[in-house]
């Protein structure tokens, strides 16, 4: 797959049967936009909530339950991100480099902390016992329904491809770094899974504490400290601020990157790049924007703005799912693939069976609400909006492709077919 900042539309435009490689690629393009921007708000919401865990957790009598103050937080965060990205953009790499210290750092503290301190469940109830806490009737729908979350911390390996016009040497650099990104942090996530499930002597304790976030009530649980948890939780707001600032960085390249292939309206203006500054601010803008008008859905409900999480875990899937699933029909029809110095070999089929299918298990699970209405005339507040959003935005898609976008677009592969 070639290294480009377009990222998925650009290699669905590469593989795809000829006569779908334009509009399909379309579809694509505005799918990875919308997921990677529908992040920014996503990562901002975890944000404002470990904030405002901790402050609950220092002064109990403080009223921070109001959606608008989560809101208000959120956009503070989502400025600060934004900011970073148009200001100090050239300090992004090394940023980065003092994150994966921190990053680690940061694993090895809070498992010996867990290991050392807390109290810990015994092992049959960590590893036989299933709460269908949703109600749903069925232990094996309640983990297929509560997959998003997780996998909401683990989507987006196509992050560094958003970069990778930035990268030396990106055709073995790029999927290098992809795949030990996914087994490094695999290896830890699970790791610190099994110990947080050990460290929750009392679930129903965890999830009716008055903090937000059950990870404030865990560490003070097993440090016994409010200094403690505050050190602790300000260590998670810096590393998942810098994941934030990660994210708004592949989203405007994405954007970017479509604009320049003239998918957006108004694409002169989105993929214009300022001289004085090498990087494309407009597209930063457009983020900041609509980051900005997903979040205000929270000023009304907290419940529809999870529709905007769910919708970057369904978007992104289904861009993963074009992708793939046009690799595969390739592979099927015995055409020659492109040259590729980063290869998954004779693995490479078999692989890509299982990703079609645990992907697609995501994202129709991306849709569920959390809780059945079963008949409940309040259906609406349960109701999970993000098959709305996800559908109005294919709708927007195709309605622009009609109208201008078949005449403007210009497909990827149209211009490597030129060269």
């Amino acid at each position: 797959m070639a290294p480009t900042s377009g990222g998925q539309y650009h290699w669905v435009s590469e593989f795809a049967p000829p006569s779908l490689q334009k509009p399909l690629s379309y579809v694509v393009g505005w799918c990875c936009c919308l997921g990677w921007i529908a992040g920014v708000p996503s990562c901002c919401v975890q944000l404002a909530g470990m904030v405002q865990g901790l402050v609950v957790l220092v002064n109990p009598a403080a009223n921070v339950s109001d959606p608008w103050k989560t809101t208000l937080i959120l956009y503070a965060f989502i400025l600060l991100a934004v900011g970073f990205n148009i200001f100090c953009a050239q300090h992004l790499p090394l940023a980065e480099g003092v994150l994966l210290f921190v990053h680690v750092f940061g694993f090895f503290v809070f498992l010996l902390t867990f290991w050392i301190m807390a109290d810990h469940a015994p092992a049959s109830q960590v590893f036989t016992q299933f709460n269908d806490g949703g109600g749903w009737g069925n232990i094996g729908l309640s983990c297929l329904i509560g997959l998003s979350t997780p996998v909401w911390c683990f989507i987006g390996p196509d992050a560094g491809a958003h970069m990778s016009e930035e990268l030396r040497d990106a055709s073995l650099q790029l999927p290098r770094a992809m795949m030990w990104a996914t087994v490094l942090n695999g290896f830890l996530g699970i790791t610190m899974l099994i110990t947080f499930c050990f460290c929750i002597t009392n679930l129903q304790t965890i999830l009716e504490s008055e903090s937000s976030f059950p990870i404030v009530q865990v560490i003070q649980n097993a440090t016994g400290s409010i200094a403690a948890t505050c050190v602790l939780g300000a260590l998670l707001v810096v590393l998942i601020f810098f994941s934030t600032v990660t994210t708004v960085a592949s989203a405007s390249r994405q954007i970017w990157a479509f604009s320049r292939d003239q998918g957006f309206p108004f694409s002169a203006w989105i993929r214009y790049v300022a001289p004085d500054y090498e990087i494309p601010v407009n597209a930063l803008l457009v983020c900041l924007g609509v980051s900005a008008v997903m979040s205000a859905i929270n000023f009304g409900s907290d419940v529809a703005f999870n529709a905007v999480v769910g919708v970057s875990n369904a978007a992104l899937c289904f861009s993963y799912i074009v992708s793939v699933g046009c690799l595969r029909l390739k592979r099927l029809r015995g055409e020659p693939l492109l040259p590729a110095r980063w290869s998954l070999g004779k693995w490479g089929g078999l692989i890509n069976d299982i990703s079609l299918v645990f992907l697609v298990t995501i994202f129709i699970f991306s849709f569920f609400p959390t809780d059945p209405a079963h008949g409940d005339p309040g259906w609406a507040a349960k109701f999970n909006w993000a098959i709305v959003i996800f559908g109005a935005t294919c709708l927007l898609a195709s309605a622009y492709y009609a109208l201008q976008g078949r005449r403007l677009y210009v497909a990827p592969v149209s211009l490597v077919k030129e060269e």
